[in-house]
């Protein structure tokens, strides 16, 4: 795959980078002074410069118990075809039929192991070192992500009624650690160093941790894994992507869920326009301003522009915010051009001969299987 790279101006992103370390300095420091005195802090239980979770990878307990669990994971269409579920996927259903696999354990192992030779192989021969680090530091926004993912569905299960939200919910957090823990392989496949959180990601996922009853909706469902279905949605035809695909229709349900749900529990009047929630959720998304710039260089590595891969973000996380009801405090269309006018300004600051662009109205999403998939979930303005 041909990568043209774009040029960026270097001055202004040595300037995003030390802004980012000396904030990062700020916030982590305040919230461990808050968490050492027992007034707060950081709450989730995740380090983020090591790409795990408080207390290790402890891979074996992981193998053990949450892979033995999806192998077990068994299908009500099989065992109980007098139900009404319709859960087998076309393969499983030819699986039944089948007499069984030809390879033993050891020619299994054997075509594991070659199978990542090859595919570490793959990644080594289409993409250049710089690309391979660009690659994993934008997919490490969305690993570090899954792992806030994990804990906030966790958490919003206890707040949604119904059995139907409550099995969407429980199906959301096993497909969230389905997420984190194979999007974390696939990162550390590329062989580079993994960047710890962004301090602007750091700031939206604590927010939306720490954010109240439905309010994690918005956080979680709309804006960050909005984010994320954005860029799987943007890099899943790349070599050696092409599970992002997979990872596309599993946040596509995830971005839909509130939309299903709150048609029928609608947000009251108040919820939907309280002030003090409105400012609270603005809060949530500024902080994908400076995030973009100072993604710049890793997209421009791509030959992907990030406005224009955050305009189309940005254009579809609005258009579903304000369809389920999670207003902000502009009127939609003015809360798209506020960000439209704020991505112009940089531009024109960084970039020599910058001319007013509509970066809203850009498409980041490659593939017509996936443009589909969010036409469904963001609606026909997307």
């Amino acid at each position: 795959m041909e990568i043209k790279k774009i040029a960026v101006n270097e001055t202004a992103q040595q300037v995003n980078e030390k802004a980012e370390a000396y904030l990062n300095t700020l916030v982590r420091t305040f919230d461990s002074v808050l968490g050492a005195l027992h007034l707060g802090g950081r709450k989730a239980d995740y380090d983020d410069a090591h790409y795990e979770f408080v207390g290790g990878a402890n891979d074996e307990l992981r193998k053990k118990h949450y892979d033995k669990s999806l192998r077990l994971l068994w299908k009500a269409e099989q065992h109980a075809s007098w139900s009404s579920f319709h859960d087998l996927s076309r393969d499983e259903e030819m699986l039944m039929q089948m007499a069984g696999d030809a390879l033993n354990e050891n020619e299994k192992r054997e075509v594991e192991r070659i199978k990542t030779a090859e595919f570490k192989a793959l990644l080594d021969r289409e993409y250049t070192p710089a690309q391979k680090q660009a690659i994993v530091n934008i997919l490490s926004l969305i690993g570090h992500g899954e792992a806030y993912a994990w804990l906030v569905s966790n958490e919003v299960l206890r707040d949604v009624k119904s059995t139907g939200a409550k099995a969407a919910l429980t199906m959301q957090v096993l497909e969230e650690a389905k997420h984190f823990v194979v999007l974390r392989e696939l990162i550390m496949a590329f062989g580079v160093d993994i960047p710890r959180l962004p301090v602007y990601e750091y700031m939206m996922l604590e927010g939306t941790l720490k954010s109240e009853g439905l309010e994690k909706f918005f956080g979680m469902n709309v804006l960050v894994e909005g984010i994320a279905l954005s860029i799987f949605g943007a890099l899943s035809k790349f070599p050696g992507l092409e599970v992002l695909q997979m990872f596309h229709l599993d946040e596509s349900r995830h971005c839909a869920l509130p939309t299903n749900y709150l048609k029928t529990q609608p947000l009251t009047w108040w919820e939907k326009n309280n002030p003090a929630s409105m400012v609270k959720r603005f809060l949530m998304v500024l902080p994908a301003i400076p995030l973009a710039m100072k993604m710049e260089k890793d997209f421009a590595e791509l030959g992907i522009d990030v406005f224009e891969f955050g305009g189309s973000l940005v254009r579809k996380v609005i258009n579903l915010a304000y369809r389920v009801g999670f207003h902000l405090p502009m009127p939609q269309e003015n809360m798209k051009a506020f960000v439209n006018y704020m991505f112009n300004a940089y531009c024109s600051a960084t970039r020599e001969g910058h001319n007013f662009t509509e970066f809203l109205e850009s498409e980041s999403t490659l593939g017509e299987a996936e443009l589909a998939v969010e036409r469904e979930v963001f609606g026909i303005a997307s």
